[in-house]
């Protein structure tokens, strides 16, 4: 006998389907009403917003054909020596090497365009620009030809002890743009171990994202680092430097405390 039940839940399911088809929604994108059944945003939002992010990568793959097409570039980077130089440079107090130091060719216009150190040194009549030689002391043949492709190119192979030497470099010859790249290395590899030699080396060339990275360090492992032979050495080298952090770190604590403690009544 048929009592009509299988009549009933299908007419059931039916109405729970129409249900949810007009249940309306707002979109998140332009708060206007869109279907239950979509996800989040209305098929124009969508649309709109799949449009919109073909137009930012053909932007992107345009501004890469700019940068690459404006490029100093004359071949594979560090192997190939620029055509038409005019001045080359010279790590001075390089001895890795046995005989006469390697010279590494460049251009004047770049020189001068991208650090206006070099600018200054080849504008006037300094011994640099009479003799078209550039000796840069303190730093490694590999140093100063990572140097000078970074002025060309923007691209630098870093490991860490590379990234201090560019960044030695970027600080002396203000390019702004390596020391930035190479703070931003250096602080993505610090740990708090490390935290004290180099906050002494970003003090001492001034690196200020690098410095803040290693005090903030230093601050939340302060009990262990002053067990720590670089802590000693740091008190007899510079103490006006452990005086710096010990304000920081009492600072610190002095927030702190006062944070933790209850709003009094008035």
């Amino acid at each position: 006998m048929d009592f009509g039940g299988d009549d009933d839940d299908t007419d059931t399911d039916e109405e729970e389907e129409e249900l949810e088809t007009t249940e309306t929604m707002k979109c998140v994108s332009c708060k206007e009403d869109y279907g239950s059944r979509d996800a989040g945003t209305c098929r124009e939002c969508y649309e709109e917003a799949s449009e919109t992010e073909e137009e930012l990568k053909r932007e992107i793959e345009d501004l890469k054909t700019k940068v690459n097409f404006l490029r100093f570039f004359w071949g594979p980077p560090l192997l190939s020596p620029p055509p038409f130089a005019d001045v080359v440079l010279v790590a001075s107090d390089d001895h890795s090497a046995a005989s006469q130091p390697v010279p590494v060719p460049a251009h004047r216009a770049v020189l001068a365009c991208r650090s206006p150190v070099f600018r200054a040194m080849l504008e006037n009549k300094m011994e640099e620009s009479l003799s078209g030689t550039i000796k840069i002391g303190d730093v490694s043949y590999d140093a100063l030809r990572n140097f000078v492709n970074y002025l060309y190119t923007a691209e630098a192979c870093l490991d860490e002890n590379m990234a201090y030497d560019l960044l030695v470099l970027a600080e002396k010859y203000q390019v702004k743009h390596l020391k930035t790249y190479c703070e931003k290395f250096l602080v993505s590899n610090l740990n708090w171990e490390s935290s004290i030699p180099v906050y002494a080396f970003a003090h001492q060339h001034n690196s200020k994202n690098l410095l803040d990275a290693a005090l903030s360090l230093i601050m939340d492992n302060m009990e262990k680092l002053c067990k720590r032979e670089e802590y000693t050495e740091l008190v007899e080298k510079d103490p006006r430097m452990v005086v710096q952090i010990y304000e920081a770190y009492l600072s610190k604590q002095v927030n702190t405390a006062a944070k933790k403690e209850p709003a009094t009544k008035p």
